[in-house]
């Protein structure tokens, strides 16, 4: 074998090892967000800083997204949301917010991995919901479910137990008058 053939297979062995990485990131949709400001998500109050979002990784329509610090080394928040559809996929990651009143921290409404035209909507408790949904005049995804013994703990995968109990929950839109109603998503998204 002459040098450029045994340069040319060095080269594809190295692309097989580095492929499932890349997969991994796409599949998780593992992302690094900064935040300039407190912003509030189900359940707690992220503050200012940077923070790691990716998918627990659930075949089903609705997905379940962790929160961890910058490192990845801490647990910050597992939320349940629900897919969401945009009209054009961007090459960069978006972040859908809700207003909240003077002093209070924006909401996390839902978020998108680059690329991608279906993202995660997040599910709020119902109280936050109602009043989310009054302030800003539009519906809010909410559960009547208590998830908080959910929201810090760590899932392994989708057929962890607890994960299969969060996704089970029953979900609902609030509107702006309280009225409860039941929800439709998008197909489940391609991965």
């Amino acid at each position: 074998m002459n040098r450029s053939s045994a340069w040319l297979a060095g080269v594809g062995l190295l692309g097989m090892i580095l492929v499932p990485t890349l997969r991994a990131d796409v599949w998780n949709q593992q992302t690094k967000v900064t935040f300039s400001a407190p912003v509030e998500v189900p359940g707690t109050a992220l503050q200012t800083g940077t923070y790691i979002f990716k998918l627990l990784g659930s075949p089903s329509d609705r997905n379940i997204v962790e929160i961890f610090n910058a490192d990845g080394t801490q647990l910050e928040a597992t939320i349940l949301a629900v897919s969401d559809q945009r009209l054009q996929a961007t090459g960069q990651t978006v972040m859908k917010f809700a207003e909240r009143p003077a002093n209070s921290p924006e909401a996390l409404r839902a978020w998108f991995y680059p690329g991608k035209i279906y993202g995660q909507e997040f599910v709020y408790p119902y109280n936050w919901a109602k009043e989310l949904a009054r302030a800003n005049q539009q519906s809010v995804l909410s559960t009547r479910s208590d998830l908080r013994p959910y929201l810090k703990e760590e899932m392994k995968s989708a057929h962890d137990p607890d994960a299969k109990q969060m996704k089970s929950v029953p979900v609902k839109a609030i509107s702006p008058n309280g009225q409860e109603s039941d929800i439709t998503t998008p197909e489940t998204p391609p991965r």
